[in-house]
């Protein structure tokens, strides 16, 4: 009753919950809207009473958590939750009614609808839904004040209300009747922010309330910002709503299966263009999520055309050679630290040039742009950077300074970064290495740096001692030091990327230490066990979460790299795939409906029973299962034909 659905509206805004209609997270709310697509997201709608009575007293639809620990009202029995097409509970009552309950969002729209129907039943009905409202940024928590605006404007079935003069106006059309009401909740307690060490508990107010008569036919509520609910009929809402869900389930099924359309939630709009939202609900876009994720997001569901948008807004922002690492919720200037996002976009953006099928999405214009992004990049990296970044004199790629963190290894508490990996790390250079290959293809001059780096890395990487790769060489910029820790980076050498940079006996090697010793059944942890700063479980409050981040939680999108590493050194045989299958496949099955339904968390406890944890709405995660998924699909239907 703890797992949590999420419906996305294609612009950053979005409405999530639990299956038990519980609020336990800040960000959990029926109208989350982004002001400023996909950022800027303000808590509009924090959650509702939905009460229904048949004439023997109310009975809740829906129930809240009160400070210290208190459940209230009574929840009515849940017969069954859905989520296809969108989440649907149906709630029998004490007589045997039954009450069909829907949220859903509609792509491109900042709006939430809302539907009960009675499906079970005759006679009186009543239903009373009270929004409960905030005007808040989502990271934060509303308290009781006297500045809030309680005013509620009734035109008919729509109603319009805008509690701060710097909050968003919302407007909700429905067809119940509105009863003007102006009264604060308090103390509500969200147990996962406090299970997080975080602040807990929140005030919310609510100004008005809606009743319908449920009995001659559904009840309905659309809510959001004005513009967005233009094709309701205040009217005729019902019938509105009815053309808007119809609409909507009709693109959901051309999307494909289920997974697909759960990718379909991270696509969202930047500017002109397209983005990647790295993790709802508290990410936006993030450079290395973007490009990481879209590779399965974008192009193992054959969406080459927003695989270009999202390539080409991002490639307006390169700048030093870099891409930002994020665009920041509030604010338009972006934060350059990140090492990889560049090269990731530059093997991205290879593989969408190379695609069969780019020449029927990609315009000469298209082409250019990012071939000038790529060679943007590599130049930009080989004169060198921001950060310490340069192409050092062997060929490889140096990067770091005190205090800042570059790689996707990037937790910090206070001051102090937890993996600096300062100097030359081992994914960084199959990132450098492939960028390169990618540039070869646009110009030669590139080739002699990808194979003078490919020496290099075969020569400087390898462990004697443990027949595996360094995790860092030249650590700290200091020549011949090496870190020899065991983490899942120096899977990237192997899989997860278009060039493999080892030989077969090597990288066979590799990729049995990987399995020996980060394996679990939904990813690869981030360290191994045997290493005295391994932590097992990520829990406890911020510092010690981000202590625990990158020293062995595990990350489920690091089991598409490895599985692809674990097919390569087997010759991707028939006998490979359908092991593959076995084997690595049924964890992530068992996991999707355990957190965020029908996704994939971010990360994991290290140590049985694996307990997902933090965003439990990952696009990179997600994203590489689509990715392995069509990789062992094509493979196994090659070795059929």
């Amino acid at each position: 009753m703890a797992a949590e659905w999420l419906e996305a509206d294609g612009l950053g805004g979005y409405a999530s919950g639990t299956v038990g209609t519980l609020r336990t997270r800040r960000y959990h709310g029926v109208r989350v809207t982004a002001t400023q697509p996909p950022a800027g997201r303000v808590v509009c709608v924090a959650g509702m009473d939905v009460e229904v009575d048949c004439g023997n007293g109310a009975e809740a639809l829906a129930s809240q958590w009160y400070a210290p620990g208190v459940t209230h009202p009574a929840l009515a029995a849940i017969e069954s939750f859905a989520l296809d097409p969108w989440p649907a509970w149906t709630f029998v009552l004490a007589d045997g009614t039954a009450v069909r309950a829907e949220i859903f969002c509609t792509a491109g729209r900042s709006r939430t609808l809302l539907r009960w129907t009675r499906t079970r039943g005759g006679g009186r009905i009543r239903l009373r839904v009270r929004p409960l409202l905030a005007a808040r940024d989502y990271h934060s928590l509303q308290r009781e004040n006297g500045a809030v605006d309680t005013q509620l404007t009734i035109d008919g079935r729509r109603a319009s209300w805008r509690l701060y003069p710097d909050a968003p106006p919302v407007t909700c059309v429905t067809n119940g009747e509105w009863r003007i009401e102006s009264e604060w909740y308090r103390q509500f307690l969200y147990e996962a922010e406090r299970a997080r060490g975080l602040d807990a508990t929140e005030d919310l107010i609510a100004i008005g309330s809606v009743e319908f008569d449920l009995a001659p036919a559904p009840a309905v509520m659309a809510i959001g910002d004005a513009a967005a609910l233009a094709d309701v009929d205040s009217d005729d809402p019902a019938s509105s709503l009815d053309a808007c869900a119809s609409a909507e389930r009709r693109r959901r099924q051309q999307l494909g299966g289920p997974l697909e359309q759960a990718a379909d939630q991270y696509l969202v709009a930047r500017g002109a263009g397209r983005t990647v939202i790295a993790g709802y609900p508290w990410f936006t876009d993030w450079g290395r999520d973007t490009f990481i994720a879209m590779r399965g997001l974008c192009f193992a569901t054959g969406r080459l055309a927003d695989a270009r948008d999202i390539l080409l807004e991002w490639s307006s922002a390169v700048s030093g050679g870099m891409l930002p690492n994020r665009f920041p919720d509030a604010g338009a200037d972006p934060e350059y630290n990140a090492v990889d996002a560049s090269l990731w976009f530059v093997i991205v953006a290879g593989e969408l040039l190379a695609h069969p099928d780019a020449p029927t999405i990609l315009f000469e214009n298209d082409r250019t742009r990012l071939d000038n992004a790529i060679v943007t990049i590599l130049e930009g990296y080989g004169r060198g950077t921001r950060y310490g970044i340069r192409c050092d004199h062997d060929g490889l790629l140096a990067a770091g300074v005190d205090g800042i963190q570059l790689t996707w290894m990037d937790a910090r508490v206070g001051d102090r970064v937890i993996t600096p990996r300062i100097g030359k790390p081992v994914e960084v250079q199959a990132l450098w290495i492939n960028a390169l290959d990618v540039g070869s293809r646009i110009s030669r001059r590139w080739q002699p740096h990808r194979d003078r780096a490919l020496a290099a890395f075969n020569d400087r990487f390898w462990d004697p001692h443990r027949q595996a790769l360094y995790d860092v060489v030249d650590a700290d910029h200091v020549a011949g030091r090496v870190d020899a820790s065991v983490r899942p980076n120096q899977v990237f050498a192997v899989g997860g990327m278009p060039l493999m940079l080892l030989p077969l006996d090597r990288a066979a090697l590799v990729v049995d230490e990987i399995e020996r010793r980060l394996l679990t059944p939904i990813g690869l942890r981030s360290l191994d066990p045997s290493h005295n700063a391994y932590a097992p479980r990520y829990e406890g409050g911020p510092e010690q979460r981000d202590a625990a981040y990158h020293q062995g939680t595990v990350w489920p999108w690091l089991l598409g790299p490895f599985i692809e590493a674990w097919l390569r050194v087997r010759g991707m045989s028939a006998a490979a795939v359908t092991d593959a299958h076995r084997q690595f496949m049924p964890g992530l099955d068992e996991h999707r409906p355990r957190f965020g339904i029908g996704h994939l968390s971010e990360v994991a406890d290290a140590e049985a029973p694996h307990t997902p944890g933090g965003c439990p709405f990952q696009a990179w995660s997600l994203g590489e299962l689509l990715r392995v998924r069509r990789l062992l699909d094509l493979n196994h239907r090659i070795h059929i034909h």
